[in-house]
């Protein structure tokens, strides 16, 4: 049985999430990109990084436990490369930091071709995937990668995890081409922390394989799950273990102590960020097959991947494109009833008006 959403008017949805971070001293800024954020994530079906997900994050070891501080200024580190930046976000909303650090890899992208900004003490930006989308629909080529908030998945062949769940996400300007940016986004471990909490939410149930229980024991009971598994074994791992290395090159400290403030001492337990943007004109050689532009050349290459027989395969992107036609079909923003259920305990937090049911219409 298909599950029931209910729609939100966006305005609405953002005003009780903007609400509630200026409840917890937030500034108006930062109010709205977390609001602007979790509303993109939501319209494009990434139920994982949304709302709840967010000021969960936040209550657990943001604002709540000052892992992340209202108000904070993001410092620029000198550096002698001109096409990159280092940040020292100062444990900035990561959903600021993130609006910030793509804009700026823009900006350097279009002046050298490509623009890379490192980001240190930064507090988790929840979906990487919206910054690339963002870039690849301006016509950018994007990738980001980021430590997760805490080391909750087992490397292989382990037994204790030590390692995030560590999300790539790249962006492609494939829009012409297909009519959506080919985005392709994913935790390096089977499955992501926030579809856990979604689907003990639910009342359903982990797929096999994903996660283990205090005993290390297979487990497919989300309340059970205690530590996650990467996937793909070895190369999960190996992709887990890249984000880790390049948060160590910018400055981050040992993964088991990130966010774990009340073990920290005198170490570091931030987050670090890496942001990368490429021109497509930058990397054009020129010499495309039959006279086809760089963009011709682009469509025919996905068209060849797409044909012979696999004309009803998936692109990376393409539910999220499905999900956000369906939002506007539907005018509105997409929830559950045990999500709004969940809104509403934020909505008593911050002194707003709850949300009724019936106030909302069907989605199509």
């Amino acid at each position: 049985m298909s599950e029931i959403f209910h729609v939100v008017p966006e305005a609405q949805h953002n005003a009780l999430v903007a609400a509630a971070y200026r409840h917890r001293g937030y500034s108006p800024a930062e109010a709205l990109d977390g609001a602007r954020f979790c509303a993109e994530a939501t319209r494009h079906g990434i139920r994982t990084h949304n709302g709840l997900k967010a000021l969960h994050l936040d209550h657990l070891f943001g604002s709540g436990a000052g892992g992340c501080q209202p108000r904070a200024k993001i410092e620029k580190i000198k550096t002698r490369f001109r096409g990159a930046q280092v940040w020292n976000a100062n444990r900035k909303l990561g959903q600021s930091t993130g609006y910030a650090a793509i804009e700026a890899a823009i900006k350097l992208a279009d002046r050298y071709g490509v623009g890379m900004v490192s980001v240190d003490n930064a507090f988790h930006y929840l979906w990487g995937g919206g910054y690339v989308m963002d870039a690849a629909r301006r016509g950018y080529i994007a990738y980001t990668n980021c430590t997760a908030a805490l080391a909750e998945v087992v490397p292989f062949g382990g037994k204790y995890p030590t390692l995030g769940t560590n999300p790539h996400s790249w962006g492609f300007p494939t829009t012409d081409a297909i009519g959506y940016p080919i985005v392709i986004d994913w935790a390096t471990s089977v499955i992501a922390k926030g579809r856990v909490q979604q689907l003990e939410r639910e009342g359903k149930q982990l797929p096999p394989g994903a996660a283990v229980d205090e005993n290390g024991t297979p487990t497919t009971d989300p309340a059970k799950a205690v530590s996650l598994l990467p996937f793909g074994a070895h190369k999960g791992y190996g992709l887990s273990l890249m984000n880790e290395i390049v948060a160590a090159f910018i400055g981050g400290s040992l993964p088991t102590l990130r966010n774990r403030w009340d073990q920290v001492g005198d170490d570091k337990g931030t987050c670090a960020f890496f942001f990368q943007v490429w021109h497509p004109d930058a990397m054009n050689a020129g010499a495309f097959a039959k006279g086809r532009t760089q963009s011709e050349n682009v469509k025919a290459v996905l068209a060849d991947i797409l044909g012979h027989g696999n004309e009803n395969c998936m692109l990376p992107g393409q539910i999220e494109a499905q999900a956000a036609a369906r939002s506007a079909k539907n005018g509105g923003l997409l929830f559950s009833e045990a999500e709004i259920n969940a809104f509403n305990e934020i909505a008593v937090e911050c002194r707003k008006a709850r949300w009724k049911l019936a106030d909302f219409k069907i989605a199509e």
